[in-house]
């Protein structure tokens, strides 16, 4: 949610501004805008609601600047308008501030020390720029000083990451965060600042870290940075292997088909990544020592994630023998459950960066117990703050609506769960030929996409009209039915909902009416019977049935015929028919399927 682009000692800083600020449109945002200054008294705001194109369509030749910063909103305080998009300024003109997170005493502080104060916005953010003014002209304090005594009003609930600028010291950003991720780019003459690593990779490749309760001043040369008491530290930077050219959408009409498209290569790009010539899975022996001396596996997620979670699950308890349960990491946050004695805690996130995670991972630290990230940025702040990590070497996913970062997740729990129960000495784990399943799986997630044209007919059928729709399995397919029902109603706005086909009769089915579509799937041997039964029962009451079926339980009448791997390894299969009908629904609905409505694809605010 918002991204943040700062940059200072390039004339080119508009365009690198607006390139970085593309960059992040898959955070999601409903307005942006931009500040620079040339340094030699001349400086512009522009701002616009909605998309980043109407922005640039209002930059006129004279807007330029060695200096700027710039910024995509997603709402939380106040409505989305050119008014409230950033960035915000003090009543004076003199200071500029971005934004991102929710600054959860901003009322207490308007209100203690702001009363006559004339406010342009809704904001909270105009609060903490009007503040530092405040404490300028008022107190006569420096712009640094200014911005600390802030900083250490703010509520240490809120989450931050501010980037600000003084029209009288234009060649310096002055930056701080906390929970909300920001980091430092240092480039060759100059250097920015960027909510991710993405925002800045046409830039540079070499990063340098910000951490909670910092004050961080980056100038064109130098980057400076100090605690809260004024202890300046020293920080090494760290260089990520990243193609810009990866994130580009090619010949593709959105992002999420292309994605899409591109899980069989990430099949085979973990298998390249994690399995040796003996087609052994290479995983940490510190990591697998870590969970074995454990005695629960706690998985931590949200959304697509916590979905992902729910096939690992299954995959740690059926090859390893080890307790696991999943976790919605906003509840887990503030209602921990009784804990294990020796619990391991397993986060999954795509970025890497999701708020009410870490939330879970400072309380995980501050116990000291073992931890893993699986994602798919690396030296993000999941990564870089748990034990230890894992990455899904998926490429960038711009999409909001999670397709390959899914299928990536499922199958490195696989690849760890295989590892940890060879550790453990575990017979399932030891017969489990999990690299030639996921060459098949590669193969069989090809076939798929490759009838793209039959999907499309059965979105069109089935899904075009009517408001609701149901996806219903047994055991692992009702797991995958969440994440189906996740991607028809967040890129369709279809309410579909996934159920334990064997709950409906206990109340769900009351909603079937005529043609409302039910989609089964059905992979599992044991609950394959039952599944079709339950099926049969809304059938009779005029549900629209479509089936995605494994071939060998396959019957003459299904739509979907998935190929056959190991049962565990299902979800990987079945799910992308499942993409494949949001997608298409989507677009025969005329939507944007890659930025969704009041959706963000980094949840940076708890």
């Amino acid at each position: 949610m918002c991204g943040i682009v700062g940059v200072t000692g390039n004339d080119r800083s508009v365009s690198i501004l607006i390139d970085g600020l593309k960059r992040l449109e898959y955070r999601g945002y409903d307005s942006a805008g931009i500040y620079v200054n040339d340094e030699k008294g001349h400086d512009y705001l522009v701002k616009r609601s909605g998309r980043i194109s109407n922005l640039e369509a209002a930059l006129t030749p004279e807007v330029k600047g060695l200096a700027g910063i710039g910024h995509t909103r997603w709402a939380t305080h106040g409505v989305p308008s050119e008014t409230n998009a950033h960035p915000h300024y003090s009543n004076d003109e003199r200071f500029y501030l971005v934004h991102n997170g929710v600054i959860e005493n901003y009322q207490q502080l308007k209100e203690e020390y702001l009363k006559g104060v004339e406010f342009k916005s809704q904001t909270d953010t105009e609060v903490i720029v009007q503040l530092v003014d405040k404490f300028v002209v008022d107190y006569k304090m420096d712009t640094k000083d200014a911005l600390l005594k802030v900083l250490r009003l703010i509520s240490p609930d809120s989450s931050y990451a501010f980037a600000l600028m003084d029209r009288e010291q234009p060649d310096t950003l002055f930056v701080a965060k906390n929970k909300s991720p920001l980091l430092v780019g240092l480039c060759q003459g100059y250097n920015m600042v960027g909510s991710d690593a993405m925002s800045m990779i046409d830039e540079t490749n070499e990063f340098m870290e910000i951490n909670d309760h910092e004050l961080v001043i980056v100038k064109p040369d130098n980057v400076t940075i100090e605690e809260f008491d004024g202890t300046e530290k020293k920080r090494d930077s760290f260089k990520v292997d990243m193609d810009p050219s990866a994130a580009d959408k090619g010949t593709y009409p959105f992002y999420m088909l292309k994605e899409i498209d591109e899980q069989p290569a990430v099949m085979r790009k973990l298998v390249q990544e994690y399995f040796d010539s003996d087609d052994q899975p290479q995983i940490s022996e510190k990591l697998l020592q870590a969970m074995a001396e454990s005695d629960h596996i706690y998985i931590i997620g949200a959304g697509t994630s916590y979905h992902a979670g729910l096939i690992g699950a299954r995959m740690f308890e059926k090859l390893c023998g080890v307790p696991t349960t999943v976790h919605i990491s906003s509840e887990f946050a503030y209602e921990q459950p009784l804990l294990s004695q020796k619990p391991f805690f397993l986060f999954l996130s795509q970025s890497g960066e999701t708020a009410d995670s870490r939330e879970v991972l400072v309380h995980v630290n501050e116990h000291n117990w073992p931890s893993l990230t699986i994602t798919n940025v690396d030296k993000s702040t999941l990564s870089r703050e748990a034990t230890f990590t894992l990455l899904l070497y998926a490429g960038p996913e711009i999409a909001v609506a999670s397709t390959k970062a899914y299928t990536a997740q499922i199958a490195v729990e696989a690849i760890l769960a295989k590892a940890l129960g060879e550790y453990l000495s575990r017979d399932a784990a030891q017969n489990f030929d999990l690299k030639h399943q996921l060459g098949t799986i590669a193969n069989g997630m090809q076939s798929i996409t490759d009838s793209k044209e039959d999907i499309e007919a059965l979105a069109s059928r089935y899904l075009s009209k009517p408001r609701n729709a149901f996806y219903i399995g047994r055991g692992i397919d009702w797991s995958v039915s969440l994440e189906a029902a996740l991607k028809l109603k967040e890129i369709s706005y279809v309410q579909a909902e996934g159920f334990a086909s064997g709950e409906l009769k206990h109340g769900t089915i009351a909603l079937i009416e005529n043609q409302t579509p039910v989609i089964a799937i059905i992979t599992q041997d044991r609950t394959a019977g039952l599944t079709r039964s339950n099926l049969e029962e809304t059938q009779s009451r005029g549900a629209a049935v479509l089936t995605i079926v494994s071939r060998h339980l396959a019957h003459e009448d299904d739509n979907i015929i998935i190929p056959d791997v190991d049962e565990l390894l299902t979800p990987l299969l079945s799910v992308v028919p499942a993409q494949l009908l949001a997608y298409y629904t989507s677009l025969g609905k005329g939507l944007d399927v890659d930025k969704p409505r009041n959706l963000a694809k980094s949840v940076t605010v708890q």
